[in-house]
């Protein structure tokens, strides 16, 4: 990593103290972007930010819970009164309660859908006007949101969560519609199982998951996109889970 930031672009990045999240903050480090780190966890995002402090990044640990609409208005002034410009907004955050549909309770169905679909719509309506100008000034502004492949392949005993991760899907393409001609590309990205503590109770070993890193790497192939090219989403697909099935 660079010793001091190559560009003055900002980028905002949930669930960002650990796993995905910390893999992606740490390729826009490297990449030169300032960030902020967003979390419920104030010592995971403290440790993330002085992480990449020490290898020349520059970022700020922004405590937020996005199931709270409010929090998420002040996390996106913070940033703003941090870094006065956001170019990419990463919407990683997410929690997962396991059960079958006749067996979830209401509050855990609940809970699921604020943090992973409401969540990303409203951080991406409060991070709208910023993004826009970014994109009027270079033409590309990123808006990346973390799905997952049970978006696409929903499994049994995971419904709320796959039917969150699908309600994203489908609100990254009309974010795409509504933003791109302010300059802003939205792309969704569907992961399979990824060696997180989200999927700690998969039983799969950790050779077997997707690695955080390759996440970020897909990420990092978007940002050197050129405006005129659009991706709209990334499956990243378990080699063990080959041949995979469309449904």
């Amino acid at each position: 990593m660079s010793a001091t930031p190559t560009t003055t672009r900002a980028a905002l990045v949930t669930g960002a103290g650990t796993g995905i999240g910390l893999a992606l903050a740490t390729m826009l480090a490297e990449e030169g972007y300032r960030l902020t780190l967003a979390g419920k966890r104030k010592d995971l995002l403290d440790a993330a930010a002085d992480q990449l402090r020490a290898v020349g990044g520059v970022a700020i640990a922004v405590p937020a819970d996005v199931a709270s609409s409010d929090e998420i208005r002040d996390l996106v002034t913070a940033h703003q009164q941090h870094h006065g410009r956001l170019d990419v907004l990463v919407n990683n955050a997410g929690t997962i309660v396991p059960g079958g549909i006749s067996d979830a309770h209401v509050d855990d169905i609940d809970a699921q859908f604020a943090v992973n679909q409401r969540a990303v719509h409203l951080l991406t309506r409060a991070a709208a006007p910023l993004l826009k100008a970014s994109g009027a000034e270079h033409g590309k502004a990123l808006l990346a949101n973390i799905s997952s492949i049970l978006g696409r392949v929903p499994e049994a005993g995971v419904a709320a969560y796959s039917a969150t991760k699908a309600a994203v899907i489908g609100l990254t393409q009309a974010a795409h519609a509504e933003l791109a001609p302010y300059g802003v590309q939205a792309t969704v990205l569907c992961p399979a199982y990824t060696d997180t503590n989200m999927s700690a109770g998969s039983g799969l070993p950790s050779h077997e998951l997707i690695q955080p890193r390759d996440v970020a790497e897909a990420v990092r192939f978007l940002l050197r996109t050129s405006p005129a090219c659009v991706v709209p989403e990334i499956q990243l697909i378990r080699t063990a889970d080959r041949p995979f099935t469309w449904h």
